[in-house]
């Protein structure tokens, strides 16, 4: 019996719909990085051109394009059956937009056109959560009894 729950999750793992849909969640992420690194280098330039850069807003967008290279390094190890990193993914999706725009909303700790960019930065995320809870994905993980 033990085989054949191994077989069967493996021929959802591979099926055509599942890696379809980690491909997305793949070329989400890669968006989100580079994203990110647009928004690391508009920290440079408003930065180089004399206005006031914090360093909250030099951390933050610094990180994030890290942040994106570990994210999609965990994306493509859940595509290729990882229980555990997928979990991660998935709930990466749904606490990084919730997080990261939630401390922007804090008046003082950016300016406006930060928290925008951020929010942007934050869509494709946002659109892991949602891969990420679709069925595709949660037949070839679905909870085991």
């Amino acid at each position: 019996m033990e085989t054949n729950k191994h077989t069967t999750e493996a021929a959802l793992l591979n099926s055509p719909r599942t890696q379809e849909a980690f491909d997305t969640a793949k070329n989400s992420v890669k968006v989100y990085g580079a994203l990110s690194a647009v928004a690391l280098l508009a920290v440079i330039v408003v930065s180089s051109s004399g206005h006031m850069v914090n360093t909250f807003m030099w951390v933050r967008a610094a990180l994030l394009p890290v942040v994106a290279v570990l994210i999609y390094r965990m994306t493509v190890s859940a595509s290729r059956g990882s229980r555990r990193t997928f979990e991660r993914v998935s709930a990466l999706a749904v606490i990084m937009p919730i997080a990261i725009i939630g401390v922007d909303l804090i008046p003082g700790v950016c300016p406006p056109w930060y928290a925008v960019m951020q929010a942007v930065c934050m869509l494709p995320i946002i659109r892991v959560a949602f891969i990420t809870r679709g069925s595709a994905l949660r037949a070839a993980f679905c909870k085991s009894r």
